[in-house]
């Protein structure tokens, strides 16, 4: 217990990562009100949106107007995914001050999510990083199927290396590590994240789990120990991949927030108070969420 680290920082990505998978679409207000609720809860990164073509993902069509509807709160910070130059025009002028670019591991999942094989999708973003960066913007960097692919099977750890370094080579200041069928174990944590921390320094590294196997908390834990620090993670458990056959939802923010809270780690979150914004949004939604904690209550 004494090699695990004393804090963590999560990301919260229930309002894109989550909502974009779901059939019904919120209204504007119903999505800034969840966002509110969760910075309530002591969330400082929240991923809000996604700047996609309206016709691709049309439950985010309203990016531009929610992130107007966002408060200014103090030590939140809100990010927004970002596919090409015409996102990033959409994302500066929506006053956001972080974006998120996305690639994958595999090939054929990445033709699959966005019609792009892998170098394909870097030539297109790059351009996006370099504008991004000069007019002052932060980028993350998310890079899909680490671990087990729906169509290729396992994925290499060296692939997953080469395309994390692609992505610090343009510039980004962090890179996540997504298992996005949520078909990972811990084994599989350790040889292929222990081979990336060979590569990179692991507070630039953000674990990103699904919890299809019930492996998200288990994998946690693996990386706990391996010293990582940065978790995504989505309210109630909400999301999934629409381009990913099998996959459910994200590891819970409260049943992240749970552990941590039982060995002692600080994420300055609020258990509680994520349970309420996963309550409205249960409410909102007409039905229960995944999370193990909401199931407790």
């Amino acid at each position: 217990m004494s090699s695990l680290p004393k804090t963590v920082r999560i990301v919260e990505v229930g309002p894109r990562d989550g909502l974009q998978n779901e059939s019904a679409i919120l209204p504007t207000p119903k999505k800034a009100e969840f966002i509110k609720l969760l910075g309530t809860a002591g969330l400082q990164d929240i991923e809000v949106a996604s700047f996609v073509h309206p016709n691709r993902v049309p439950q985010l069509a309203d990016a531009d107007e929610l992130v107007r509807q966002l408060e200014c709160v103090p030590n939140v910070r809100y990010s927004a995914l970002v596919p090409n130059v015409k996102g990033l025009e959409r994302a500066i002028q929506s006053g956001i001050r972080r974006i998120a670019v996305f690639t994958a591991a595999s090939e054929t999942f990445n033709k699959k999510n966005i019609n792009m094989g892998i170098q394909e999708s870097i030539d297109v973003f790059k351009p996006v990083v370099d504008r991004a960066l000069k007019e002052g913007l932060s980028v993350r960097g998310y890079v899909s199927t680490c671990f087990v692919c729906p169509y290729e099977g396992p994925v290499t750890k060296e692939k997953v290396a080469d395309v994390a370094g692609v992505l610090f080579q343009l510039g980004v200041d962090e890179v996540s590590i997504g298992d996005t069928i949520g078909a990972a174990t811990p084994r599989d944590v350790e040889t292929t994240c222990g081979y990336l921390l060979q590569q990179f320094a692991g507070h630039k590294l953000g674990m990103h789990f699904h919890d299809t196997y019930g492996m998200a908390i288990a994998n946690v834990y693996q990386a706990l120990q391996m010293g990582f620090t940065i978790f995504d993670s989505s309210a109630g458990g909400l999301g999934g991949c629409p381009y990913a056959p099998g996959a459910s939802g994200n590891l819970a923010t409260e049943d992240l927030v749970y552990l941590l809270d039982r060995l002692g780690i600080k994420s300055g979150v609020s258990l509680d108070l994520v349970r309420r914004a996963s309550y409205f949004m249960a409410r909102e939604l007409g039905r229960d969420l995944p999370s193990r904690v909401l199931k407790t209550a």
